[in-house]
């Protein structure tokens, strides 16, 4: 009876490296690869350009493997003790960096099971990093961005985004990573905010700015990145508008679009019940809801309804009532917003909404409750967590303090710690090296 060789993989990018390790593994017997689900991925690198079954078939057709199972986590363990392989092989590049604790729990668990782990020299001159760069750098599709926002609701138990208002923020969000320990913290989407748009051209928030003017906005933005990009929609305007805006949007590659149960002129939830516009009928939204699920031309693209009456000062059971109805109606998701700085609302509403649809992906912008970690907000049932629009604000004292520094003395030499390196800028934007 032939051995078994487990080989843990990606497989998103595939390159010579891994040919290679693969037929070492066929010497020793059977070679069984683990690929990595979305969800092991996702919770410690960017998702992958293929989908799981993607990856899979084009594994499958490799010479040498003999079969694919999933691999559910990132660590080897789980699969390790399920299969009971007699062999393990990987290359020898993890002997140092963050997965060397990966190492350490293979070696334990196969020993543990009698088997032996294999070790190869690493493929030189190949980088799986390397080449996921050149990747991005080519950019993506329409279609490809759009999926990913749903690949990533099912990936991750929380899907981190924020809010950009111009390619330099979209490039900011597109490239920030934190490491700790095995994973890599990173955003998983961008905001297409109508306040921050307005508010970077110097202009009132108000919903008569033309699609088109932000449009072109967002052109400048899905130019030169690739993640998934929700789109503020404010009430979404007349129904026949929503129609074409659905189609615009969907047409372009933007993942979803949320539009707000209220009608009247625009202003900001975040000023007061006096600022709060009526909301409308349910009726008459979920009339709109209908008509832009039937404009779509995918089954990809989101409509998220956002709930107002936590902020209008209605009870929990109007805003219950609307979730109901909105998803009824179609909605792929329910934004919930709430002025309540113990965010204690928003937590009653989620608890109650999850025990009827417990899949529905629910949203929230926890600008004024923003003491609550994601971790806590992912415990309610909330998938999506949108960071509304801390770029702008965060740009805003900046460039005041920098403006304010020059002035004062009368030359530019203060002012730069407070400012973005020429080399620096000539790394961040594409081309430009």
């Amino acid at each position: 009876m032939s051995k078994k060789v487990y080989l843990g993989m990606i497989g998103d990018i595939m390159h010579p490296g891994l040919i290679n390790i693969i037929n070492e593994g066929a010497k020793y017997g059977d070679v069984m690869i683990g690929l990595f689900t979305d969800k092991a991925i996702a919770t410690h690198r960017r998702l992958p350009y293929m989908t799981y079954e993607q990856r899979r078939e084009v594994i499958a057709n490799i010479k040498g493997v003999s079969e694919i199972v999933p691999q559910e986590e990132w660590s080897y363990v789980p699969n390790l003790k399920k299969y009971k392989p007699d062999f393990i092989i990987h290359g020898d590049d993890w002997k140092t960096g963050s997965e060397q604790e990966l190492r350490t729990e293979v070696f334990e668990v196969m020993k543990e099971l009698g088997g032996e782990v294999i070790e190869i020299p690493y493929t030189q001159g190949i980088n799986s990093s390397s080449l996921a760069k050149e990747l991005g750098a080519i950019g993506t599709t329409p279609e490809v961005r759009m999926k990913s926002l749903r690949r990533l609701i099912a990936a991750k138990p929380i899907v981190r985004i924020m809010e950009v208002h111009d390619g330099l923020s979209g490039l900011i969000v597109e490239n920030m990573e934190v490491k700790g320990g095995l994973s890599t913290k990173s955003f998983d989407g961008m905001w297409s905010s109508s306040l921050t748009d307005s508010t970077s051209k110097g202009k009132p928030d108000i919903e008569a700015v033309d699609l088109t003017t932000r449009m072109q906005d967002l052109t400048n933005i899905l130019e030169c990145t690739t993640k998934p990009i929700i789109y503020d929609g404010d009430t979404g305007g007349k129904p026949e508008h929503f129609v074409f805006t659905v189609r615009t949007l969907e047409r372009n590659g933007i993942s979803a679009i949320i539009i707000e149960d209220k009608i009247g002129l625009k202003k900001n939830s975040l000023f007061g019940t006096d600022a709060i516009q009526t909301q409308d009928t349910i009726e008459n939204f979920c009339h709109k809801i209908k008509m832009g699920k039937a404009a779509q031309v995918t089954k990809d693209f989101m409509i998220i309804a956002r709930v107002e009456s936590l902020i209008a000062g209605k009870p929990m059971e109007d805003a219950l009532e609307r979730a109901y109805a909105y998803v009824e109606a179609g909605a792929d998701g329910i934004m919930i917003h709430s002025r309540n700085k113990s965010g204690d609302d928003i937590k009653e509403f989620c608890l109650t909404f999850r025990k009827r649809h417990a899949n529905v992906p629910i949203v929230v912008v926890p600008t004024t409750y923003n003491q609550i970690k994601e971790e806590e907000l992912h415990s309610w049932g909330i998938n999506i967590v949108i960071y509304a629009n801390h770029m702008l604000r965060a740009a805003y004292p900046a460039m005041v303090k920098c403006a304010e520094t020059i002035l004062e003395n009368e030359r530019s030499l203060e002012a730069n710690p407070l400012c973005m390196s020429i080399k620096d800028i000539l790394e961040l934007i594409p081309g430009t090296k």
